[in-house]
C-alpha cells in the first residue's frame, strides 16, 4: 500500500459492539429481578401458611358456666366432744359455677371463677338440742339443763358465694382425639349469704339421753325454720379441686367433672354450739365457648 492512500476496511471484518464495563451487573440486576418475581407467589404462598399454621396451633381460652349436684357435710376438727356439732350426715343442694380459663399453653391453663356453693348437713333421729328458755318452768332454780333430748330431723343449709382461682393440667388422649383429661386445683375465698336451720317433726321431749324423764307427757312439734346467718362467721377460706373429661368442638367443649372443696375455718361464732368446717363433693356438667375462633 502506497504512503497517503486511505485505508479501506476490508469487507469480511467482523463488527464489534463495545462492551460497558457495567454490563455483567446490569446481567445480574436483572436475572435477579426476574427471580423475585417467579418465587414472590411462593414465599408469599410460605409466609401465609406459617401464620396459620401458627394460628391453629395458639391455645384457646375460654368462657363457660357449669352446674349440678353438691354433697356437703359439717366436718367437725379435733375429738368433736361437743354433742350439738357431731353426727351431721351429708345432704343435697344445688351448684353453680362461671368461669374464664386462660391458656397459658396447650397443656396448662389458669382458671378463675366464681361460684354458689351449698354446704352444711344434716341430722336426723334422736338428738340433744340447746335448751329453751321458756322450758325454765319446769326445773327449779340453778337445775336448768344445758341440752334437751328429741327424735327429729335437724337440717343445716349453708348457702357460700366463692372466688376460686385453679390451676389446669390438660392431657390430650391422642393427636386427632377430641377428648380431654383434665385435673384442676387451687385455694377459694368464701362469703356466706344465707344460713338455716330447718327442723320437723313430732316427739316427745326428753330430760336425759336415756329417755327416762319425759319432760312433757304428749309430742311437740319440731316444724321450724330459724335464720342462723349472726351465728355464724361470714367469710371461710380453703381449697377446692376437680378431675374431669372434655370433648372439644372447633370453638367449645362440653365437659363433666367432679371435686370438692374444704373449708380451713370454723363456721361458729359462739364455742357453746362447737366447731364445724365446711366440705362438699360436687358433681357438674358444663359448657364453654372460645372467642379466639378456629376454622
Amino acid at each position: 500500500m502506497r504512503n497517503g492512500a486511505k485505508q479501506q476496511p476490508k469487507d469480511n471484518a467482523p463488527f464489534v459492539l463495545p462492551i460497558s464495563p457495567c454490563y455483567p451487573l446490569v446481567t445480574f440486576v436483572n436475572k435477579l429481578s426476574c427471580m423475585r418475581k417467579g418465587f414472590s407467589p411462593v414465599i408469599g404462598m410460605l409466609f401465609i401458611l406459617a401464620v396459620f399454621k401458627s394460628h391453629a396451633q395458639e391455645p384457646q381460652s375460654y368462657l363457660g358456666i357449669k352446674g349440678g349436684i353438691c354433697i356437703p357435710n359439717l366436718t367437725v376438727p379435733g375429738a368433736g366432744d361437743n354433742p350439738i356439732n357431731t353426727g351431721y350426715s351429708s345432704r343435697l343442694g344445688p351448684d353453680a359455677a362461671i368461669f374464664w380459663e386462660q391458656a397459658i399453653t396447650s397443656g396448662f391453663s389458669v382458671v378463675p371463677g366464681i361460684e354458689y356453693s351449698s354446704e352444711g348437713g344434716r341430722k336426723t333421729g334422736f338428738q340433744p338440742f340447746p335448751f329453751p328458755q321458756e322450758y325454765a318452768g319446769f326445773f327449779p332454780p340453778g337445775g336448768v339443763p344445758t341440752y334437751l333430748y328429741a327424735r327429729f330431723s335437724n337440717e343445716i343449709k349453708l348457702s357460700y358465694l366463692m372466688l376460686n382461682v385453679l390451676a389446669r393440667f390438660n392431657w390430650h388422649l391422642g393427636e386427632s382425639s377430641p377428648f380431654i383429661l383434665y385435673a384442676e386445683g387451687g385455694p377459694f375465698g368464701a362469703y356466706l349469704i344465707s344460713a338455716k336451720d330447718v327442723t320437723g317433726g313430732s316427739s316427745i321431749v326428753y330430760k336425759d339421753e336415756q329417755m327416762q324423764q319425759p319432760l312433757i307427757a304428749g309430742a311437740i312439734s319440731f316444724d321450724s325454720t330459724m335464720d342462723i346467718k349472726d351465728q355464724a362467721h361470714k367469710g371461710n377460706v380453703g381449697i377446692t379441686g376437680d378431675v374431669g373429661l372434655a370433648y372439644n368442638f372447633l370453638n367449645s367443649k362440653i365437659f363433666i367433672e367432679a371435686g370438692g372443696n374444704y373449708g380451713l375455718l370454723n363456721i361458729q361464732k359462739d364455742p357453746a354450739n362447737g366447731k364445724n368446717g365446711i366440705g362438699a363433693l360436687v358433681g357438674r356438667i358444663g359448657y364453654a365457648f372460645s372467642f379466639s375462633k378456629r376454622y
